[in-house]
């Protein structure tokens, strides 16, 4: 009965929103009541337990995730308001008129920096932004941003999934990261391939791109083992996004016809760098701040910290956020600095902000609805019982479930490192008992996580917000799911095969 209860709260929320297509901040609205409900009668928590749950649920909405959902969406609105974008949409012109080429550059490529730098909405929503400016449909835009937004996810925000993971389960992060990439590999050449598809579904586009799903591929997974082998978990997705985006910026060239290469680009550099001025800023400031340097990084983490700490379930809950390290202050800085740089006035640019804080007001609901439902399942502990459950039901098989775990962690909390800290050292146990390397199944938490994110209701919440398609949330979630399992069932596949 506990587990049929469990169960319930993630069941209503796919068939409220893909189902019933009812819009995301009403389908977590009820979801969330509903869970409060299960929490106080089903799971005897207390009525102080579950109001500081959802507070905790509810700040670690606001920051990082609305924060920063906000701030890409700002930086996207202000190279509207600029007039900047447009010179944006001529440059991945000049690169390939190729529609595959356009989608692979900014998904896959550009998402996936975005991703491995900041993490946590901006490879979804700012990607799918740009896509519609190009002409491409919301529903499109928004769907393949989110299946492009799952590989490089593992190791998002400078690592901290697999920094995270190791900490929890006190396993080597070299070992770590290289299974993680090992398990990974598959989909390396099979994600690419899919959004080449998507793009251009004829039968004569086909050789070529599964030329380019092969080229794309093999770039992201050598680069990305080397890098996970011997740098550890802050590096392959960066390093494979920088590399994929040169090789498909080159492929782009060398293709593009004898007209195409005859029309010149009237684009200056000086034009082109005004017109990145913003995200080039973003990605400065996010490297200067990140772990690659750890002196600086320290400074500023341990100064202008706020510290909350709520009583939940006997002990205590810590809620921390260090704003000079913040991505979403860090985008705020680009995009504001930028938008001077790109001639806009401060009191235009903070009209901007406004409008922007206007048009998300049905995501700040969805996310901070979604995110309390989820710590309010953790702390309650429904999520432990679904995962044991599944953990006893399947036995040896094991292995070929483990990814499930971590992608259900994922579509619950809309994070890889939330899925990680919940299920981690679950992993880990469960791989003593059934004589697998902890090393190995604890890996496969976080790919399977990269799996969840692309059905995540959160981050389904930020595609939409990206396209101002709030409301659609079921339709592109229903895009989604079809994705999502394949995905998930490769890597359990890879997992049971592999597993030493």
């Amino acid at each position: 009965m506990t587990l049929v209860l469990a169960v319930i709260p993630v069941l209503l929320l796919i068939v409220l929103m893909a189902f019933f297509k009812m819009p995301g901040d009403k389908s977590s609205i009820i979801s969330l009541i509903v869970t409060m409900l299960i929490a106080l009668f089903g799971f005897s928590f207390s009525a102080d337990n579950l109001f500081y749950s959802f507070i905790y649920g509810a700040l670690k909405a606001v920051s990082p995730i609305l924060i920063i959902i906000l701030m890409a969406i700002f930086s996207y609105n202000v190279l509207l308001k600029t007039e900047k974008m447009e010179i944006i949409k001529q440059q991945f012109a000049s690169i390939s008129t190729d529609k595959s080429i356009q989608v692979l550059l900014l998904t896959w490529g550009f998402g996936g920096l975005l991703e491995a730098m900041a993490g946590f909405g901006t490879a979804v929503a700012i990607p799918a932004a740009i896509l519609i400016s190009l002409g491409f449909k919301p529903i499109f835009s928004a769907t393949v941003s989110l299946i492009a937004n799952s590989v490089a996810t593992a190791f998002g925000a400078i690592g901290t999934p697999v920094l995270v993971l190791a900490k929890e389960t006190n396993l080597n992060v070299l070992h770590l990261s290289t299974n993680v990439v090992l398990q990974l590999s598959v989909l390396m050449f099979l994600i690419p391939l899919v959004l080449l598809f998507l793009t251009d579904s004829k039968i004569k586009s086909l050789p070529k791109n599964i030329f380019l799903a092969l080229l794309v591929g093999s770039v992201s997974l050598i680069s990305q083992y080397l890098a996970a082998k011997y740098m550890g978990a802050e590096s392959p997705a960066i390093i494979g996004s920088i590399l994929s985006i040169i090789v498909i910026v080159l492929y782009g060239k060398l293709t593009t016809s004898k007209e195409e290469k005859a029309r010149k680009s009237h684009l200056k550099v000086k034009d082109i760098m005004n017109a990145w001025s913003i995200y080039l800023l973003i990605l400065f400031l996010i490297i200067l701040t990140s772990p690659l340097f750890p002196g600086l990084r320290h400074t500023l983490e341990n100064n202008w910290v706020t510290r909350i700490s709520l009583p939940i379930n006997s002990s205590t809950a810590n809620y921390t956020i260090s704003w000079l390290t913040h991505a979403g202050v860090l985008l705020f800085i680009g995009t504001f600095v930028g938008g001077l740089i790109q001639g806009a006035k401060v009191k235009e640019l903070f009209a901007v902000l406004w409008n922007t804080v206007k048009q998300l007001k049905k995501t700040f609901i969805t996310v901070i609805c979604l995110v309390g439902l989820s710590t309010i399942m953790d702390t309650s502990g429904m999520i432990a019982v679904i995962a044991t459950a599944l953990a006893t039901a399947t036995g040896s098989l094991y292995p070929l479930f483990a990814p499930v775990i971590g992608c259900l962690g994922t579509f619950i909390t809309g994070s890889d490192t939330s899925s990680n800290i919940l299920f981690g050292k679950l992993q880990a146990s469960v791989a003593g008992q059934i004589h697998v390397s902890p090393d190995w199944l604890s890996a496969a938490n976080t790919v399977g996580a990269t799996g969840g994110k692309i059905i995540s209701p959160q981050s389904i919440a930020i595609a939409t917000s990206a396209g101002n398609q709030q409301g659609k949330e079921g339709e592109i979630l229903k895009a989604a799911i079809p994705y999502a399992l394949v995905y998930v069932a490769i890597t359990g596949l890879i997992v049971y095969i592999f597993n030493s």
